[in-house]
């Protein structure tokens, strides 16, 4: 656990040097800022119209930091050759990997923190602090995180660049997976079934993370939903980060 720490802290520290993480943040402060002028010219309820673009800013940018620093974590280390020395130390592989993970988990959700208070201050100058909205901003973090887990994936055996467009295949076929069944029910073909099956339960279904037309328009949520929706990911991120960890442990850095 020290060495696990030791490695996230040091990520943690890289990852808040990192330029394009300031870039993407003043994005989305400006984007977040924008939606109160968006909402005032906009006919219909002026704070529906702030909430729904404010937490698609957070979701959107928010994602973009998590692909490319995520992509990062273990290329940069071989870039610089750095891994090298850092595995000839007493530290397994698996140290290492889940360190970075870790790492990037609490410097995301420094991200998240930052932009929910800019968020919520804005909000609070429109006399509508609305404190139900934590829910959509917690499922945000859960799925910000299994694309984390996506990015530390494919960047364990792929180039950067692939790596970035896989993650962002994954990350938009994941709010597409119901889209899967509908196109099962409307073939016949079982061999099609089977596929479409197999790719619907391999595919993370990020859609399940989606709650933000129930925030805005304060629609009621299924009960027990919060509890599944974080079994799955406990069970999807747990799936990933071993998998990760399979291939980094055969990877030959000789």
């Amino acid at each position: 656990m020290k060495a696990i720490r030791a490695i996230a802290f040091l990520t943690f520290k890289e990852a808040v040097r990192s330029k394009i993480l300031y870039l993407l943040f003043c994005f989305a402060f400006g984007l977040i800022s924008i939606s109160w002028i968006i909402g005032q010219l906009t006919v219909g309820d002026e704070l529906k119209i702030i909430k729904d673009l404010g937490i698609s800013s957070i979701h959107f940018f928010g994602v973009l930091i998590t692909i490319f620093i995520g992509i990062g974590l273990v290329f940069s280390e071989m870039e610089r050759r750095t891994i090298y020395l850092v595995l000839s130390k007493p530290l397994r592989r698996y140290h290492f990997l889940l360190g970075k993970f870790t790492g990037l988990a609490f410097t995301l959700l420094l991200v998240l923190c930052s932009l929910v208070l800019i968020f919520y201050a804005l909000l609070f100058l429109k006399g509508d602090p609305d404190p139900g909205l934590l829910y959509s901003f917690y499922m945000i973090y859960l799925e910000w995180l299994i694309v984390a887990a996506i990015a530390l994936l494919f960047s364990s055996f792929s180039t950067p660049l692939l790596s970035t467009m896989l993650t962002l295949a994954s990350f938009m076929a994941g709010h597409l997976t119901e889209s899967l069944l509908m196109l099962k029910d409307r073939l016949s073909d079982g061999i099609s079934d089977v596929f479409l099956t197999v790719l619907f339960y391999l595919l993370p279904n990020l859609e399940i993370f989606n709650i933000r037309a129930q925030m805005v328009h304060d629609l009621p949520v299924p009960g027990g939903f919060y509890a599944e929706a974080t079994l799955y990911w406990l069970v999807y991120l747990c799936t990933l980060l071993m998998l990760s960890i399979l291939i980094f442990q055969k990877k030959d850095f000789v």
